[in-house]
């Protein structure tokens, strides 16, 4: 009789102790399998686009890029400096966390086990992604023939914004004090972008406004800050961590209503964005 009232005493133990962690987990609001998004599914705002260079490597949480993502809810992001696996676990906790849902196209142009992890045989991709609510179509990846100290290059893809069907290109520019190599790269791009009446061109261009390797872009287009322009007396809000803008919304053919700079801890480039009239 000794052994069985012992393991009733054990099998009661085991129940109470069950019952106070699924109490704990209730009252702290630890997610079950399956769980609902933590705040309520809302709608990305239709005429906003925004660029980010998030930052690689600088071993920040996907999940805490998705919050400060989500505080904006854009139509389009262009991403930079973005890992595959990284840009997968920002998506992924855009709709599980916040209930935005994007599809999502990658322009990487290099294999960087350093940068992106993965093993040395299958390195992760790396360069751009470009999120969109509405589907995107005639992707275009493109790697500059000159990549400067790294492989640089751009992409492009057709997709819906404030109702429209617009041309989005998505790039980042050769490192500082390579300005040969960053006019070459604009040549190439610009080249692309002239192709299209009305155009929507995100990136790094690590270039301040009045740098003279912009000027093939300054020619096509303008920056969502109207008072941003490509000479000393532009009044253009910096962008980067050392007081430098290198964050551009260059818009061809589309109005801009506002836009926003918007600082953050998880990257050393702040989020940049723009709401546009694009009718």
């Amino acid at each position: 009789m000794v052994p069985g009232r012992g393991m009733r005493l054990l099998t009661g133990a085991l129940i109470v102790a069950c019952v106070a962690l699924v109490g704990h987990s209730a009252r702290s609001g630890a997610p079950s399998a399956g769980s609902r998004p933590v705040e309520a599914v809302r709608d990305v705002v239709p005429n906003r686009v925004m660029t980010w260079n998030i930052c690689n490597p600088c071993e920040q949480s996907d999940v805490d890029r998705a919050a400060e993502i989500a505080r904006y809810a854009p139509q389009v992001i262009g991403l930079q400096e973005a890992c595959v696996r990284d840009v997968e676990r920002i998506r992924d906790s855009l709709e599980r966390l916040h209930g935005l849902v994007y599809h999502v196209e990658y322009g990487t142009v290099l294999q960087n086990w350093g940068r992106c992890g993965g093993v040395p045989w299958s390195p992760g991709a790396y360069g751009q992604a470009v999120l969109s609510a509405a589907p995107m179509t005639d992707v275009v990846n493109v790697e500059y023939p000159d990549g400067g100290s790294e492989d640089r290059g751009y992409m492009a893809v057709t997709t819906t914004v404030g109702g429209q069907r617009l041309r989005i290109f998505n790039t980042h520019l050769a490192e500082r004090r390579q300005e040969a190599v960053r006019a070459d790269q604009i040549g190439v791009l610009a080249a692309d972008v002239a192709r299209h009446k009305r155009a929507i061109v995100l990136g790094d261009f690590n270039a301040v406004p009045d740098a003279s390797e912009l000027t093939g872009i300054w020619e096509l287009a303008a920056d969502a800050d109207p008072q941003c322009r490509p000479t000393r007396t532009g009044d253009c809000r910096t962008t980067t961590d050392w007081q430098s803008k290198f964050d551009y919304i260059f818009l061809r053919g589309i109005v801009p209503l506002k836009h926003g700079v918007h600082p953050t801890s998880y990257s050393d480039h702040d989020l940049v964005h723009a709401d546009l009239d694009t009718t």
